[in-house]
């Protein structure tokens, strides 16, 4: 049985526990947590992208099991999951009493948090409704009337390839965190985990933080983060050289990326944005994983220079 810690001074130090907890099961992971939770705690949605069997499901159960009290939902999607199979189906009991109406218990539609693998093999049919669910927060249910208010704060998404077509294109869009995973590339992390397949299992430190706590941090905590100056002219800086190399993201993605940085900067125990956090912004702004090395080089350039110098003499 997993010991439960609520230790620490508040809610950002216990996810920096969970980020730590978690770094430790799931070797080289250390970056895609932290750009999890800070997604989450800017209300925003992420992608986990790679080959299978890199733990992307694992990951994403554990880290949402950490958050108490919340409603969560998974699923794995398919050209055929039917609208209904992740709204809410259809009240047979009701149905046969001559009223039309859905069950919306258990389904994304009450969901606080939520996993959706093969994301983008999501349905024609579920698409309209899965793009309102993930942008306004709303659902528009199949018997009409009033659009019904869904208390999402994040969804993590996962897939084994990029997407394909107009459909899944318009849902890769709206996530606004992409993170790549590969197989385990350190030898030694490659032996621990084989050393770990055979070990018997100890009772882990398992730190969690409650709903409401995670709710403030989204609407009240977060966005008071104060942005300064020179982090507004680092911004604009690197959008300037992500431009020269023909890297263009719009507008909407700018600004939403700047809940990220204050998401980043509230995480660590800072009340004002640091030109550090711009680290993040390296999951934002490319969209085919060809240009992240090129947004990477121009995000170090503003936050290390040096690091990128010693990158460039490396390649």
């Amino acid at each position: 049985m997993a010991i439960t810690s609520t230790s620490g001074d508040g809610p950002a130090s216990r996810l920096r526990s969970i980020a730590d907890e978690l770094a430790e099961a799931f070797y080289e992971r250390d970056d895609v947590i932290r750009a999890l939770l800070v997604a989450m705690l800017a209300g925003q949605h992420s992608l986990i992208l790679g080959p299978p069997g890199t733990a992307k499901s694992q990951l994403a159960r554990d880290l949402c099991g950490r958050i108490t009290s919340a409603r969560y939902w998974e699923i794995l999607l398919s050209k055929f999951t039917a609208p209904t199979r992740m709204f809410g189906p259809i009240d047979v009991a009701a149905l046969s009493q001559g009223e039309y109406r859905q069950v919306f218990d258990g389904r994304a539609t009450q969901a606080h948090i939520a996993f959706v693998d093969e994301i983008f093999k999501c349905s024609t049919a579920a698409l309209n409704e899965t793009l309102a669910l993930l942008n306004e927060r709303i659902y528009h249910p199949e018997s009409g009337g009033d659009p019904i208010v869904c208390p999402l704060i994040t969804a993590i998404t996962a897939s084994n390839e990029l997407p394909t077509g107009e459909d899944a294109a318009a849902i890769y869009d709206r996530l606004l965190v992409r993170l790549q995973v590969g197989y385990l590339a350190d030898p030694s992390n490659f032996a621990a985990l084989v050393r770990a397949a055979v070990a018997t299992p100890t009772p882990a430190t398992r730190t969690t933080v409650d709903l409401a706590e995670v709710q403030h941090a989204v609407q009240v905590a977060v966005p008071a983060v104060g942005v300064g100056d020179a982090v507004v002219d680092a911004i604009c800086t690197l959008r300037a050289a992500l431009r020269r190399k023909e890297l263009v993201a719009s507008d909407r993605r700018w600004r939403q990326a700047v809940r990220l940085l204050q998401a980043s900067a509230w995480l660590d125990g800072r009340a004002e944005v640091g030109e550090t956090d711009l680290s993040v912004l390296t999951h934002v702004l490319w969209d085919s994983p060809a240009e992240r090395s090129t947004v990477e080089r121009e995000v170090l350039q503003l936050v290390n220079p040096d690091a990128k110098e010693a990158l460039d003499l490396a390649d």
